[in-house]
């Protein structure tokens, strides 16, 4: 049913007065020269049913908020108490990350060689051979330190079902696991060595130690501070032993390549020299019939050409004598090592040349470029000048038979007029044709 527009009267308070215009009531005074209206009781209760709901949601709406402050209470006490709970596990994390840490030793190769050092010997001694020998005599302190028992102690008082023999026997089996793993711990630390791993190896062999310390502490199993040295000793002669080994075949490689050097250039004297025989035994055997003929002109062509072979052979014979004799040479590679790089040698050889195009084979992506060869009876010198000179700019500074040098070709033409004087010839800018060529190959492709 549609309640009317008008007046109506309030059904609690008889001195008020509601006005409905259809859609929501206005409460008004009670006004005498308005006529009232009766209300509808089905309209009155619906009123009442709405003023006391209303007051009801109300009363639930402030006992709702009351228990949702109390639960707030509650929850933020609960939050906090978990915030603190969970800030004390991440600096309890912390820390046992930090002792983690600590206790963690670096193995990964790469790592260690970023931090490798030139090394440094703990046991000085003349060759391989020196090395070797003492490892033999260490290996035997080794194993009767092992034989006598001395190598890891127990405690003597230990019991099993009351029986101190039992106990004695339960100390020494387990002493014999634990120097078992020590052993076997240091054995693989002595087949993987590389000298720059000695450190790391040593810190892992004292860790393997502690570790059975820990394990053994009920029964007191202890690795001997005697028997722990003489592995770690073993250690170092070890490192030492492999550096030696690698710096002697270094320095015979070297030595083999300079004596495969020299016997090709001394073939190359003797080659040219019994060509220049050969020819100087014709130019004899034509200057008799040319006396004999009378030919003036051709006596003198063939007697001058005489006198410039005799002086080859004299250079020649010189040349082999002088082993200081010989060509340095100044060459770089563009391509492979930059423009800031350059490379000073020597060569005994008759044609440099020669030298040159061997350096450049396959073992480079380009061939080098020369920028000089200069001929010196005492090239041995000026190759140490030049060197010397930049030391400081060496690019091995471990092997300084390795002859390459951070330097543009101008600062070794500089060095060079200081040394040698005017120069002949020298070639300031590289070439670097085969680079070049391949660039432009390189650029077409991507066309």
């Amino acid at each position: 049913m549609t309640t009317p527009a008008g007046w109506y009267p309030d059904p609690e308070n008889s001195a008020l007065m509601r006005w409905w215009d259809g859609e929501r009531w206005t409460e008004q005074r009670q006004n005498s020269e308005q006529p009232v209206q009766p209300v509808p009781s089905g309209l009155l209760d619906k009123k009442r049913g709405l003023f006391s709901g209303k007051k009801d949601l109300e009363t639930e709406n402030k006992q709702l908020r009351e228990a949702l402050e109390r639960i707030g209470v509650g929850e933020r006490d609960r939050l906090a108490r978990d915030v603190a709970d969970l800030r004390l596990t991440l600096a309890q994390a912390r820390s046992e990350l930090a002792l983690a840490r600590t206790e963690v030793i670096e193995t990964r190769e790469a790592a260690i060689l970023q931090e490798v050092g030139i090394y440094r010997y703990r046991h000085p001694l003349d060759d391989a051979a020196a090395y070797k020998g003492e490892l033999a005599r260490l290996n035997e302190q080794i194993k009767a330190a092992v034989k006598a028992g001395t190598a890891v102690l127990g405690a003597t008082a230990w019991m099993v079902n009351g029986s101190q023999r039992e106990g004695a026997r339960m100390v020494k089996d387990f002493s014999k696991l634990m120097l078992r793993a020590y052993n076997n711990e240091a054995d693989a630390l002595i087949r993987s060595m590389r000298p720059y791993t000695l450190d790391t190896a040593v810190q892992r062999l004292e860790k393997s130690r502690a570790t059975i310390v820990k394990l053994g502490k009920t029964m007191q199993i202890h690795v001997t501070d005697g028997y722990h040295s003489l592995r770690v000793r073993e250690l170092e002669l070890t490192a030492d032993y492999l550096a030696k080994v690698a710096e002697e075949k270094e320095r015979e490689r070297e030595e083999r390549a300079r004596l495969r050097e020299e016997e090709i250039a001394r073939r190359e004297i003797e080659r040219e020299q019994e060509r220049l025989r050969k020819e100087e035994t014709h130019y004899r055997n034509a200057l008799e019939a040319m006396r004999a003929n009378g030919d003036e002109a051709a006596v003198a062509a063939a007697e001058a050409k005489l006198a410039e072979i005799e002086g080859a052979l004299s250079g020649l014979a010189d040349r082999a004598a002088n082993v200081r004799a010989g060509y340095v040479y100044v060459i770089s590679n563009f391509g492979a090592f930059g423009e800031r790089m350059v490379k000073i040698g020597m060569t005994r050889r008759l044609e440099p040349l020669d030298r040159v195009r061997e350096l450049g084979d396959a073992s480079v992506p380009f061939r080098y470029d020369v920028h000089a060869l200069i001929f010196s009876n005492d090239a041995v010198s000026l190759e140490n000048d030049l060197h010397q000179a930049l030391a400081d700019e060496r690019v091995n500074l471990v092997n300084p038979r390795r002859e390459f040098f951070y330097a543009t070709p101008q600062r070794v033409r500089e060095l060079l007029e200081k040394f040698q004087g005017d120069l002949l010839t020298f070639v300031d800018d590289p070439e670097a044709l085969e680079w070049h060529q391949s660039n432009h190959a390189r650029s077409q492709l991507q066309v």
